[in-house]
């Protein structure tokens, strides 16, 4: 039998993450290379997309962590801990993080491969004009005029941008969505909103 069909056969043939039934795959969890069942977990494409790109994370997805945490499986309790932990800024997310118990070889894979905190503090970091972090998926609004480059329009002070993208080889920038076209917005003409 195939990974992917045990894998099926396991997870009653939805995303261990998710629930979706959609676009399901086996995804072997880093750094576990023995191709076993129990290393793997089966995903929809839709998480495996967030979590192979983790800066278009969709932060309101992964509410779905709260019920699959809880799973008897070591891969998928992996997977749970490691997205809870890209998403601890968020306080669902770091309080989920508070409740998860992980044994001791099952949190050691987990961290296996994660960045350690002083990797991050080294990394560029994106603020707004405020000097509160930004992060992928958060919300800002603009505090001054700008002309859009390329278009004929202005996005104006007040504008509200969903769902904004880090540029990761500048933290001055971000990009995001005004008037249905996506933009470069400088990080000190912006306000990070609850």
């Amino acid at each position: 039998m195939s990974l992917e069909k045990k894998l099926l056969e396991r997870s009653g043939s939805v995303c261990e993450l998710c629930g979706s039934n959609q676009e399901l795959k086996a995804y072997e969890v880093p750094p576990k290379t023995s191709g076993s069942v129990d290393e793997s977990i089966l995903v929809c494409n839709h998480c495996l997309t967030q979590i192979e790109n983790p800066d278009q994370l969709d932060v309101n997805h992964w509410h779905c962590l709260n019920d699959s945490m809880w799973s008897q499986e070591p891969a998928v309790q992996v997977m749970a801990w490691r997205m809870l932990n890209q998403l601890r800024n968020e306080g669902w997310a770091q309080n989920l993080l508070d409740m998860l118990y992980l044994e001791e070889d099952v949190l050691e894979w987990a961290k296996t491969g994660q960045s350690t905190g002083a990797e991050q503090d080294d990394a560029p970091k994106h603020m707004d004009s405020n000097g509160v972090p930004l992060l992928a998926g958060d919300t800002v609004v603009l505090i001054k005029d700008l002309n859009v480059k390329g278009t004929s329009f202005v996005a104006k002070r007040g504008t509200a941008v969903r769902g904004i993208s880090l540029v990761h080889d500048n933290p001055e920038h971000i990009e995001g969505r005004v008037n249905g076209q996506q933009i470069v917005i400088l990080t000190k003409f912006t306000k990070k909103t609850n």
